[in-house]
């Protein structure tokens, strides 16, 4: 599985982005996609998940502001992030999840400006 993220940028803060992975390989036996992000001198952390049934999950820190999706056509995930604060300033990567292993993309960063 090979993963290509890209849509980050700079934005004021109130300001939104749309993320995009897009996926190629043996991305049929993948059950999860996922995107994550690793703030200067923290741990990398899940920011939005979603599994191949649809179901979504969203860390407390973005919930109601960031949505994660998937064009299945396009094999394409997405991450619409509105509503921008400072501290969602990250490298964001997303994830590819067979349950055996999984698939890391390049990282695209995100910062929001005060």
């Amino acid at each position: 599985v090979q993963l290509q993220a890209c849509g980050g940028g700079l934005v004021q803060a109130g300001g939104s982005l749309r993320l995009s992975c897009a996926a190629s390989g043996s991305i049929s036996s993948v059950i999860r996609w996922g995107w994550y992000r690793q703030a200067p001198g923290k741990q990398r952390e899940l920011v939005a998940r979603i599994s191949s049934d649809g179901m979504t999950y969203y860390a407390d820190s973005v919930k109601g502001r960031f949505t994660i999706s998937r064009d299945s056509a396009k094999n394409t995930v997405y991450l619409q992030m509105n509503s921008l604060k400072p501290e969602d300033t990250a490298v964001y990567y997303c994830h590819a999840d067979r349950g055996w292993n999984g698939y890391w993309g390049q990282g695209t960063q995100v910062t929001v400006s005060s």
